[in-house]
């Protein structure tokens, strides 16, 4: 396939997505091959939560509309223009092993598989298997020259050239000792920070809300922690997070809120118990790590936005992104975007297109 073919069927994808929104599904008449993909995906969405609980209707549909933001024309012609590419080549096949956190947490990986003109071999996990599927039937419907270039394994990997495999730091041991022969990607464990100044709009701390709360803060791109100012006043977060205040009547985050509840408050030191602040829905636990479990968010004090930036230097590998309205924070996207990253924002800042397009 040509790269003007590729760009195509990948706008031709948007276009498709497009029609799936957290305000509602509409079919649209101009969407090429829209039958019968858009019943079939309308039907599993509807679904998906009796596969995986955490995957309600509206967490899919975001997702959905999160991607069909970024595949967007423009969009597409920047992330290609980016890079290189030439028409015909010996394409590889990439063996790619997904998490299955929050609802196609591994369609960049494939994307950018079939961008670069390679071949795919997709390692689903058993927690997001019917999604993926689909897309890839419309995107062969669109262009059949993929019908031969993706393939789902139900097994182990076969006949790769080269792995990009995603999942915590126990399974990162596993596929080390078995891709590490081969040209590879492995993501570990990582998770997203907010660094807060006290000067934040109303506005920003409801896109900070989002951060935290989309997917029930199980993607590594959640807000899972919170650097904050000496006494900082926490009720304007508190505010923000109300807009999400009904996912406390979901009952599998209503167990897992009440689950760490419990624990904190029985290990909890009675001389630091002010360090944990429960507003109902979500815990505030101060804490030096990262990863906090479902409905906690750790936070820590800084003495000086100096201090921050060292800790963020230190610990590069532990985060995979920085929200902040603070200018010395170079690095660091506005606040709401965590969950809406574009094609050419990479995982653990490595370049997935530039390393398969080096194979």
């Amino acid at each position: 396939m040509t790269i003007q073919e590729r760009k195509k069927s990948l706008k031709s994808l948007g276009k498709f997505l497009s029609q799936f929104k957290t305000g509602g599904i509409v079919r649209s008449d101009d969407v090429l091959h829209n039958e019968p993909f858009f019943e079939v995906l309308a039907q599993l969405i509807e679904r998906a939560h009796e596969t995986n609980p955490w995957f309600t209707k509206f967490n899919v549909l975001y997702a959905f509309e999160a991607w069909a933001s970024a595949l967007q024309p423009d969009k597409i012609d920047r992330w290609f223009d980016t890079y290189n590419l030439p028409d015909k080549f010996h394409a590889k096949t990439v063996g790619v092993v997904m998490a299955g956190n929050i609802p196609l947490v591994g369609f960049h990986d494939f994307l950018s598989v079939l961008a670069a003109g390679q071949r795919i071999q997709v390692k689903l996990s058993s927690n997001d298997k019917l999604l993926l599927p689909v897309l890839a039937k419309y995107l062969i419907a669109v262009a059949p020259a993929y019908k031969d270039k993706i393939n789902f394994a139900e097994g182990i990997l076969n006949n790769i050239d080269a792995v990009i495999a995603t999942g915590s730091n126990n399974t990162a041991r596993y596929f080390e000792y078995y891709f590490g022969k081969y040209p590879h990607i492995i993501r570990k464990n990582r998770n997203s920070i907010a660094v807060l100044t006290g000067n934040e709009t109303k506005e920003q701390l409801e896109g900070l809300a989002d951060d935290i709360m989309l997917y029930f803060g199980l993607g590594c791109r959640n807000v899972s922690k919170l650097f904050v100012p000496h006494d900082y006043d926490f009720n304007p977060v508190f505010e923000a997070l109300l807009k999400y205040k009904d996912l406390i009547n979901y009952k599998k985050y209503a167990n897992n809120y009440d689950y760490n509840k419990a624990v904190y408050l029985m290990s909890v030191d009675k001389d630091d118990r002010n360090s944990l602040i429960d507003n109902g829905l979500v815990l505030f636990k101060k804490d030096v790590h990262y990863a906090s479990p479902i409905g906690t968010v750790f936070y820590e004090y800084y003495n000086d936005l100096e201090e921050v930036k060292r800790i963020i230097d230190k610990d590069t590998d532990k985060i995979q992104a920085v929200v902040s309205n603070a200018t010395m924070l170079e690095l660091s996207i506005p606040f709401g975007t965590t969950q809406q990253p574009q094609l050419w924002d990479y995982a653990d800042g490595v370049d997935t297109m530039r390393f398969l397009s080096n194979l």
